[in-house]
């Protein structure tokens, strides 16, 4: 996703119809324009800039109205966030002046910001528990748990997932490069569990053995894979930001600083540099 190709076309529906154009190659953010009244709702501390007009609040939960049941439904919709590991509150940006105004929102790591319109993809998206960035105010936040043993002893980082529920569009931040599947009804793909990023609820998804005893202690990868089959469409993430982290641990050794990219020359210079 090198260029940003996401032209908006405006339509009826529940959630604000925001204009929106995505900037940037691997450091990538989204900014978001604004009609009076419409709003954003976005994770806490993704803000880039805002204009002057654009009035921030916090709210409990998503922001949206879907919960219903008063201030008792936005808590179930703040605990749904703090499940998944966000924040019991989500921040909202309303335009409260005349003309068009803009909010940016940018992702905390490398790789690239998928729009989605939920009206597109049957109104639900299932994503990794920190994927969401933003989306237009009226998007409702809530959790997926895998229903199956094996994946919800087994499953990582894919068993509690975020659940997007709305007809609005999503930002949602993903690791390197993105690549989109559409699956035929039987078709079957397995994917680590850190690099499955998205897919739709029609989406059937378990867990399968990755190998025998010899591809799990030697081979270096999970002891299982994401099996999805479909029909529907799978988003896959070539960089997972929990791999990206681990590899920048074992560089460092647990003691930080340069170790030689690993090299035996690298272990000699921290004896002679008093490191070890």
């Amino acid at each position: 996703m090198s260029q940003s190709p996401w032209v908006h076309h405006r339509q009826a529906g529940v959630a604000d119809d925001i204009d929106f154009e995505i900037k940037g190659q691997e450091l990538q953010f989204v900014e978001i324009e604004l009609d009076p009244g419409e709003s954003a709702v976005a994770e806490a501390g993704a803000l880039v800039w805002k204009d002057s007009t654009v009035q921030m609040t916090t709210v409990f939960g998503d922001g949206s109205d879907g919960g219903g049941g008063g201030f008792m439904g936005k808590l179930l919709g703040a605990g749904k966030r703090l499940i998944t590991g966000e924040s019991l509150f989500t921040t909202v940006f309303t335009h409260q002046g005349q003309g068009k105004a803009k909010v940016a929102f940018a992702s905390p790591t490398p790789g690239a910001i998928l729009p989605l319109n939920l009206a597109q993809v049957g109104g639900t998206l299932i994503c990794q528990k920190d994927s969401f960035l933003a989306a237009a105010k009226g998007v409702q936040i809530g959790i997926a748990f895998q229903r199956r043993v094996m994946t919800g002893l087994f499953g990582g980082e894919g068993f509690i997932m975020q659940k997007l529920d709305g007809d609005g569009w999503v930002f949602v931040q993903m690791g390197g490069t993105v690549v989109e599947r559409e699956l035929k009804a039987g078709e079957e793909i397995h994917v680590d569990t850190g690099c499955l990023a998205a897919y739709t609820p029609t989406v059937d998804f378990d867990l399968v053995m990755a190998g025998g005893v010899k591809s799990v202690f030697f081979g270096g990868e999970g002891l299982f894979f994401a099996r999805l089959r479909g029909p529907g469409k799978v988003w896959i993430q070539s960089l997972p930001f929990s791999r990206l982290a681990g590899r920048m641990l074992a560089a460092a050794g647990g003691t930080g600083g340069n170790r030689g990219e690993g090299s035996v020359l690298g272990g000699l210079g921290d004896l002679i540099g008093g490191n070890n």
